[in-house]
């Protein structure tokens, strides 16, 4: 496969996670990971980045991404090196959270970069690290609480 090729497959896959999770399709997105994936949103939550298995990660973000009316997740900027049969592909981020609630408004906005590293199989390019870098946040961000409490 050409490094053009390549290069596109990687930026669709990483498209794929975000357009999967807004339209809820829980089922694809699954498919974009490999069998484990090691997830750090330690920029947001503190703690230490985690290895799940790709069903566990799809069912932890079924439960608390789903319990919102709705989210986009708009990636930009992609930036792909390729060595092999591993890739990293960098983007621009910004997801916007919507959530009716009594305690404030409805949208929690994020932005920031992530860094997605992934391997080549026998099925396409798969993301096997995430790494989510929060630079800035706009609007009511309990509405991350509210919806944990409602997965």
């Amino acid at each position: 496969m050409s490094t053009t090729a390549d290069r596109l497959d990687v930026i669709d896959t990483c498209t794929r996670m975000g357009w999967y999770t807004d339209q809820r399709d829980w089922d694809a997105l699954e498919g974009v990971f490999t069998d484990e994936v090691r997830l750090d949103y330690t920029s947001l939550n503190g703690g230490e980045p985690a290895l799940l298995p790709a069903k566990g990660l799809v069912a932890a973000w079924s439960g608390l991404l789903g319990s919102f009316t709705a989210t986009q997740h708009v990636l930009s900027n992609f930036l792909v090196d390729l060595d092999g049969d591993d890739a990293v592909c960098t983007a621009m981020f910004q997801a916007t959270h919507k959530l009716p609630n009594e305690h404030g408004g409805p949208l929690w906005t994020l932005g920031g970069h992530y860094r997605f590293a992934l391997r080549r199989t026998d099925g396409g390019w798969r993301i096997h690290d995430v790494v989510m870098t929060a630079t800035w946040a706009d609007g009511n961000q309990q509405l991350l609480t509210i919806a944990a409490k409602n997965s």
